[in-house]
C-alpha cells in the first residue's frame, strides 16, 4: 500500500492536535515527512514527535520532490494565500477550514488548483460526524415526512481571548465554528444555488472584535427551514439536532438520538370542518386525536465515542482514495464556496467595529 508523505504547516491545536496526531497513528496510509512553524520549540517537538524535517518557513519545502501532501493549518487569514501559493509551486493541498472569508478568495484558491492540476481539498471532516450521518439517515429515510425545519445548534457558554477571536485573523463563531454545523445544514438544505439568508450576530462574551453568538436562518424553494445557532453564551445547551417534519421529528445530541413518527395510513381519516366541533354531549371539543407513535433512538457507538478520531478517519480515508484513485472528494469545492458566500453573506448583514490590534 503505498504511504502519501505529508508535510503539516503549522504546529498549534489544529496542525499537531489533529492533523499531527491522526496522521503520526496512521502507518498504513500516510507519513509526515515534514513540518513548519515558526516557532523553533515546536519544530524541534515535531522532530522529536514525528522523526521528520522542520522548517521556519513553507517556502523551504519548495525543490522537494517526495511530498504528497501538504496540510496548510495557518493561521485562517492565512489560508487563501498560502494555499494558491502551494498549488502554484505544485503541491497537492489540505486546507484548514475556513477556506476562506470571501467568495473571491475562494474563486482564486479553485482557479490555482485548476491552472496546476493539482487537488486542492477542504478539511470538513464533520460531515463524517457519526451524529450527523445518523440524523441524515433518519431523515432520508422518510420516516418523518416532509421536513419543515432542521434546527442545528452548537452552543455553549465560552469567553475568549485568543487570536480566534479577532476579525483581522478571519476569526468569531462563523468562521471557526461555523463551518461545520453549516456544512452539515447545507446538506439538509440540499439546494445549489444561493439561499436565503437571515442572520444576527452579537459580541456577548468574547475580548475579541468578532462575534461570539450568531442565528443563522436559511431557506430555499421548496426546502425546510434550517435555523442555525452558534452561541457562545449559552448556558443550557439543549440538543445538537431538532427535526420538524410532517409525520414526526427528531431531537439529539452528538451522542443520543430520539425520533418518533406516525405512519399516515394508520391515522384517523379526517376532513375540515368549519361547524364548531362538539362532544357527544353537545359541549364544546378541541380537534384532538390520538395517534399511534413509533419512537427509536441511537447511541454513538463505542468504537466512534472519540469524535475526532472518527471525523479524521473518515476524511482522511476518503482523502488517500483521492490522491491514490482519483475517486472525487466527497465534500467538493462547490460545496463549499457556497458555504462561504453564506458566510460572507451573513457578514455583510452584520458589520463589527474592530479594534485596533497594532496597540
Amino acid at each position: 500500500m503505498k504511504r502519501i508523505r505529508v508535510a503539516i504547516i503549522g504546529q498549534g491545536r489544529s496542525g499537531r492536535d489533529i492533523h499531527g496526531k491522526y496522521l503520526i497513528a496512521d502507518k498504513k496510509q500516510y507519513k509526515i515527512v515534514a513540518v513548519v512553524d515558526p516557532l523553533e520549540d515546536r519544530r524541534k517537538r515535531a522532530i522529536e514527535e514525528y522523526g521528520c524535517d522542520a522548517y521556519e518557513s513553507y517556502t523551504e519545502l519548495y525543490g522537494r520532490d517526495d511530498i504528497d501532501l501538504v496540510v496548510n493549518a495557518t493561521l485562517s487569514h492565512m489560508h487563501p494565500p498560502v494555499t494558491i501559493d502551494l498549488l502554484n509551486n505544485g503541491f497537492n493541498v489540505l486546507c484548514e477550514k475556513p477556506m476562506a472569508a470571501k467568495v473571491s478568495e475562494v474563486d482564486a484558491m479553485i482557479e490555482a488548483a485548476e491552472k496546476s492540476g493539482k487537488l486542492l481539498a477542504i478539511f470538513q471532516q464533520s460531515r463524517f460526524a457519526p451524529y450527523y450521518r445518523q440524523v441524515k439517515k433518519v431523515v432520508d429515510s422518510g420516516v418523518l415526512g416532509r421536513i419543515v425545519q432542521v434546527s442545528v445548534a452548537f452552543n455553549g457558554f465560552a469567553r475568549r481571548w485568543d487570536w480566534q477571536c479577532v476579525q483581522d485573523f478571519y476569526g468569531g463563531n462563523l468562521l471557526n465554528t461555523g463551518p461545520h454545523p453549516l456544512d452539515q445544514a447545507l446538506r439538509f438544505l440540499d439546494y445549489d444555488g444561493m439561499p436565503e439568508v437571515f442572520c444576527i450576530m452579537d459580541r456577548a462574551n468574547t475580548f475579541g472584535d468578532a462575534e461570539d453568538y450568531v442565528k443563522l436562518v436559511m431557506r430555499a424553494p421548496d426546502r425546510p427551514v434550517i435555523d442555525l445557532e452558534i452561541s457562545s453564551c449559552c448556558a443550557y445547551p439543549s440538543f445538537t439536532y431538532n427535526v420538524q417534519g410532517t409525520n414526526g421529528g427528531l431531537n439529539g445530541s452528538m451522542e443520543h438520538i430520539d425520533w418518533k413518527y406516525f405512519k399516515p395510513e394508520e391515522a384517523p381519516k379526517q376532513k375540515l370542518i368549519i361547524e364548531p366541533l362538539e362532544h357527544a354531549d353537545g359541549t364544546p371539543a378541541y380537534a384532538r386525536e390520538e395517534l399511534k407513535w413509533y419512537e427509536e433512538s441511537w447511541d454513538v457507538p463505542k468504537e466512534d465515542s472519540s469524535l475526532f478520531n472518527t471525523i479524521s478517519r473518515g476524511f482522511y480515508n476518503m482523502l488517500y482514495k483521492s490522491l491514490t484513485e482519483g475517486a472525487p472528494l466527497e465534500i467538493t469545492l462547490e460545496q463549499v464556496r457556497q458555504q462561504i458566500a453564506v458566510i460572507e453573506e451573513c457578514h455583510r448583514q452584520n458589520p463589527l467595529s474592530k479594534l485596533d490590534i497594532t496597540k
